[in-house]
């Protein structure tokens, strides 16, 4: 309510008044009155109206930094602080707390000399926290790309269940790439839109922009601007240590030279060995540290702030033809009438005469070495071509489209045929001379290079832009192929098998194969050989002891058990 001021009269002053009235009738508050002046000073009083401090004057407006009810208060609504070349992060106080426990659990399980079910329990946490941190809002973003996640966590599970290095490289190398993945198509996009070059380029970009965000989240969460104003305040302390040290270095030396029992003392002090104190716990910093880096790296990028397109999120984009139909088509035909003719000869020798014997003049050996490699060169060659010339021909009609669909798919099929006669080629040398690791693991590589260039043809008819997921399944599957297999295993027990003279089967390589084996060289052991029995005491040997749950292996647990019951003196101390 407002006060009626009399014009021939002027109240008294009074701290308790109420305010004066504003040409709308409304109360006008502290704040936005001012005086005379002030008032003036503005330009606000119209021509010709009295410039009497008493009397109400239209409010100025409001000025930078005020509204129409007062001055804005700024104090504590601060922008979020942001740096140009570090990205903004989802929940970063959460997020960085979730990496250090994630660091912590990965430096207690992992920094250990065997790694067993340690492996896949932490990459469970990973995905775990990732689901959590995201909400329901990152699970509808990353949904069509979650059974990455399947693979991810079976893959990983096989490093506690394989003892075989080459086995546990592999599945290491595999689990870091679907985990590179994940982190990429967990907020953006899908698996099956990205190109052949998109699956390691995503890769690397999310191991080069996944570093960006540990400091972020630092920047995000520690107040570094306090921690600046408050240095000068311990520069002070510092210079009063720096003083002290000589001083008490030579008072140190003096009282040592005056007491004898004090000089002890000293000595005793000054012979202990500080990294082996404290060494160990640096260690264990240091390794929790690094490992909530990567945790944070992961979990920062896969929750992370889009910025415009990614990769994933659109199909991907064709490329411009640039090589007429006509020469496309002249070297199809061309290559086809030679790979058709080589593979003439293969079908006449390899499968319908039975490779009973190698070629006139060669040996096994020279025959599969000779030809081995250089047909698994082709046939990587020839899936190099199809694809190259079926993205950069020009098909401008149904019938052009039709005839290069007939010439690459013939080229693929010959192509698998040139493929079976390297599979060939490769049986007759183990035959010949026994099964390794690296003839095993060729034979998976040929098996799936032979399903991608089937899948390959498929999609010369059908949805060309589905190539790089098919292959890209495949390598999946040829991976969960050789940890099923067992390779390790299956060498023994081929290798007994293909023995057919008494001094046995090669017993030197056969001493190097991981604890996989053992279960196999068990077999019959009552009536084995000599050499079954040395050769299980040297696994006995070095086969690890019984260590902590987070290093249990079930191929070392199965080669334990083995061992055990065969006879107590080859068992493990």
């Amino acid at each position: 309510m407002s006060t009626y001021v009399p014009p021939d009269s002027t109240p008294a002053p009074s701290l308790t008044s109420p305010p004066e009235a504003t040409p709308s009738g409304a109360s006008t508050p502290a704040s936005s009155r001012v005086s005379a002046p002030e008032a003036s000073s503005f330009g606000a009083t119209p021509p010709g109206a009295a410039t009497s401090p008493r009397t109400s004057s239209p409010r100025p407006p409001p000025s930078r930094g005020t509204t129409e009810s007062g001055p804005v208060v700024t104090a504590h609504r601060q922008a979020p602080r942001t740096t140009p070349l570090l990205p903004q992060v989802r929940a970063p106080r959460a997020t960085l707390g979730a990496a250090l426990g994630l660091g912590v659990l990965a430096e207690v399980l992992l920094d250990r000399p065997l790694w067993g079910v340690s492996f896949p329990i932490v990459v469970a946490a990973l995905m775990g926290t990732l689901v959590v941190l995201g909400g329901r809002e990152g699970w509808q973003r990353a949904r069509p790309n979650a059974w990455l996640a399947a693979p991810l966590l079976i893959i990983s599970g096989f490093v506690a269940v394989r003892a075989s290095e080459w086995l546990l490289a592999l599945n290491l190398l595999t689990s870091a790439a679907l985990l590179l993945l994940l982190t990429h198509l967990w907020a953006a996009g899908r698996v099956q839109r990205l190109g052949l070059m998109g699956y390691p380029l995503v890769a690397l970009a999310s191991t080069f922009r996944g570093l960006l965000y540990p400091p972020a989240l630092i920047r995000d969460t520690v107040d570094l601007r306090s921690a600046r104003e408050h240095a000068p305040r311990l520069l002070p302390f510092v210079r009063g240590v720096l003083i002290a040290l000589p001083v008490l270095l030579v008072f140190c030396v003096l009282l040592q030279s005056a007491d004898a029992a004090f000089a002890v003392a000293m000595n005793r002090l000054w012979s202990v060995d500080v990294w082996t104190l404290f060494g160990s716990t640096l260690g264990r910093l240091m390794g929790a540290g690094f490992s909530a880096f990567v945790a944070a790296a992961a979990l920062g990028h896969a929750l992370r702030r889009r910025r415009g397109a990614e990769r994933g999120e659109a199909e991907a984009t064709p490329a411009r033809p640039r090589l007429g139909l006509t020469e496309a088509l002249t070297l199809i035909l061309a290559v086809d009438a030679l790979f058709l003719v080589f593979a003439g000869f293969q079908v006449a020798y390899l499968f319908i005469g039975g490779a009973s014997s190698p070629a006139e003049g060669y040996t096994y050996a020279e025959y599969a070495r000779r030809g081995f490699f250089e047909l698994l060169l082709v046939s990587m060659m020839t899936l190099g071509l199809v694809m190259a010339l079926a993205r950069w021909t020009r098909r401008e009609s149904p019938l052009a489209q039709g005839v290069f669909r007939v010439g690459a798919t013939l080229m693929v099929a010959l192509t698998v045929v040139i493929l079976a006669s390297a599979v060939k080629r490769m049986t007759l040398y183990e035959d010949a001379f026994g099964y390794t690791r690296l003839r095993l693991f060729t034979h998976v590589f040929m098996y799936a290079l032979g399903a991608v260039l089937t899948w390959r043809a498929v999609t010369l008819w059908w949805r060309p832009e589905r190539f790089a997921i098919g292959a890209f399944v495949t390598a999946l599957g040829a991976v969960l192929a050789v940890n099923a297999i067992n390779p390790d295993a299956l060498i023994v027990r081929l290798n007994i098998e293909r023995a057919t003279d008494a001094s046995g089967p090669d017993v030197y390589y056969l001493s190097g194969l991981s604890s996989d084996a053992v279960p196999e060289l068990v077999r019959d052991t009552a009536q084995g050989p000599a050499w079954r029995t040395d050769l299980l005491r040297q696994y006995a040997e070095r086969l690890p002891a019984a260590s902590s749950w987070p290093e249990w292996n079930l191929s070392h647990a199965r080669a334990r058990w083995a061992l055990q019951s065969v006879d107590t003196t080859v068992r493990p101390e």
